[in-house]
């Protein structure tokens, strides 16, 4: 099962949960950063944030099902933005939200840095997901 809390005591957050918990037994995916190459390696979106972040999600989807999970699994993210204007990762953001990323919700850190590993990346984002075992979808729980 899956728990996910939102501390009454902190600020409410926009669309993740403060927290999540899960069972010992749970199997769980640790991903790479998913970054906005295509499949033979060029970069997409070169001085585009949003749309880098369309090709990451899209990338994020590949590997979640490579492992058999989904979007609806992910437990925690953390993404990365080139930038330090608070306009610019807001745009990421809403990408994000409107990817069916955040349905859970998840946990989430947004995070504006200096550079990423290749040359004109502007996103990137990790994630831990829970793999579903053949009797299916994980129980979700909202703790408030």
């Amino acid at each position: 099962m899956i728990q996910r809390v939102t501390v009454p005591a902190l600020f409410p957050p926009p669309i993740y949960s403060h927290a999540s918990v899960v069972e010992a037994g749970t199997k769980l995916a640790f991903l790479a950063g998913s970054v906005p190459l295509d499949g033979g390696g060029a970069l997409v979106g070169a001085g585009d944030p949003v749309r880098q972040t369309e090709q990451v999600l899209a990338n994020l989807v590949q590997q979640l099902h490579a492992v058999g999970s989904d979007l609806a699994h992910v437990l925690s993210t953390d993404v990365y933005v080139v930038s330090s204007e608070p306009g610019v990762l807001s745009a990421v953001w809403e990408v994000v939200e409107a990817s069916g990323l955040s349905t859970g919700p998840h946990s989430s850190t947004l995070l504006g840095v200096a550079c990423l590993g290749y040359t004109g990346q502007l996103v990137e984002i990790t994630a831990t997901a829970v793999v579903p075992g053949p009797s299916g979808t994980p129980e979700y729980e909202t703790q408030e």
